[in-house]
């Protein structure tokens, strides 16, 4: 089964790749029936704005996939509106309103995990399906029943470096992270899930461009750990500083894996680093993700780190309006439970507080320079990192 959101101006070969790929695809049927109304409220400008442009890529090659090319369930062409929310939950807020004000039943797509927050509510209130992007704040999952996620959590993050480091018991441990919702986040999730360490951190005003202040309270900590938890277009100047400083010497340093264009920028640390990879191409050979990547290639894009949330979205997205095209309650019904093969492997949405249950990765990068290329050292199951469950709020 595929899931996509609206058509997309795919080349024909990709197109006859997709259509052999997937064993039941969804087809349109002959009687007229109306257009389901898609809102995706996706950060595209800014610093974050190429996690968003990879997963509206995933997005639009996964509806492709999933509807068979078609753009359409079962008659119902799939109108898609994206709006651009800058990683403001203000405009975030603004444009879920005025989109559910338009006749829009289905929303999506949240980057930042301020963002995601924010949205979450007014699905609720309005009762509309929610299914958001690449946030990582453990907080959307079991916020309400009307709000799905398409990626990873940060409990996910943090169960996969505990597997990768071991017993963490009378171990200092010093998260350094953005303070905003994303690092705070990585923040509680590793109080909560290295048992017996000393937990500290030095947080950094997502404002700052100067991080030598910061990597010098890192290295003065002298952390048996230090776990990193950064994103954004900062990235590069935070581990020079990092490196500089001497913060990565004498301790070991735990970060997760980002997009490709960070890899060239890795160069002189990557060989003190232990990461742990939500996704990247080579992760996997599987005919879902080789589907997604040549539909991706053919629209003169390149796989990257959130292309398969994105993706994995719009198979939710179809998934979702098999079931109906605007009844909100068997949408949810449909979702809660479902396991699919996604371009990461097997996942599955546990019913009780919509967790998206996953594989995750231990990876390394070698290579020189631009020719950095991240390669598997141990693949995670999604029972070894699925993230504990939480009560549904509403």
């Amino acid at each position: 089964m595929r899931p996509l959101p609206r058509a997309l101006p795919a080349a024909a070969a990709a197109a006859a790749l997709l259509a052999g790929a997937c064993s039941s695809p969804t087809t349109a049927t002959s009687r007229e029936s109306g257009p389901v109304k898609v809102g995706l409220i996706v950060t595209t400008s800014g610093p974050l704005a190429a996690y968003g442009q990879q997963w509206l890529a995933g997005f639009h090659a996964g509806l492709s996939y999933a509807t068979g090319d078609t753009g359409a369930v079962d008659g119902h062409e799939i109108e898609v509106t994206e709006v651009d929310d800058a990683a403001d939950p203000a405009k975030a807020v603004s444009a879920a309103k005025d989109l559910i004000g338009k006749g829009t039943r289905i929303i999506g797509g949240a980057v930042a995990s301020g963002v995601a927050v924010q949205v979450a509510p007014i699905a609720a209130q309005n009762k509309v399906l929610n299914i958001s992007g690449s946030a990582a704040t453990d907080a959307v999952t079991g916020v309400n029943r009307y709000t799905f996620r398409s990626g990873r959590q940060t409990m996910q993050d943090i169960a996969a470096t505990r597997a990768m480091i071991g017993d963490t018991t009378g171990k200092t441990v010093l998260v350094f992270a953005q303070d905003n919702t994303f690092g705070q986040a990585n923040l509680a999730a590793t109080r909560t899930n290295l048992p017996g360490a000393t937990v500290t951190s030095v947080l950094v005003p997502p404002t700052a461009t100067d991080f030598t202040p910061f990597a010098a309270q890192a290295k003065a900590a002298h952390p048996d750990l230090l776990s990193v938890a950064w994103a954004g277009a900062t990235a590069p100047a935070m581990w020079q500083a990092l490196k500089q400083q001497g913060a990565l010497e004498d301790t070991t340093v735990v970060t997760g894996l980002d997009l490709r264009a960070s890899y060239p920028t890795l160069e002189v640390v990557a060989a003190d680093l232990t990461l742990a990879a939500h996704y990247f191409a080579e992760a996997t050979t599987n005919p879902v993700n080789q589907a997604m990547a040549a539909a991706v290639k053919a629209r003169g894009g390149q796989v990257d780190l959130f292309t398969a949330d994105g993706f994995v979205a719009a198979q939710m997205l179809v998934r979702a309006v098999q079931a109906s095209p605007d009844d909100v309650e068997k949408q949810i019904s449909a979702l809660e439970g479902w396991s699919f093969d996604a371009p990461k492997g097997r996942q599955s949405i546990r019913a009780a507080d919509h967790a998206m249950l996953q594989p995750m990765f231990h990876a390394r990068l070698a290579g020189d320079g631009g020719a950095l290329t991240p390669t598997v050292v141990r693949i995670l199951t999604a029972d070894q990192t699925a993230p504990p469950a939480v009560a549904m709020k509403q």
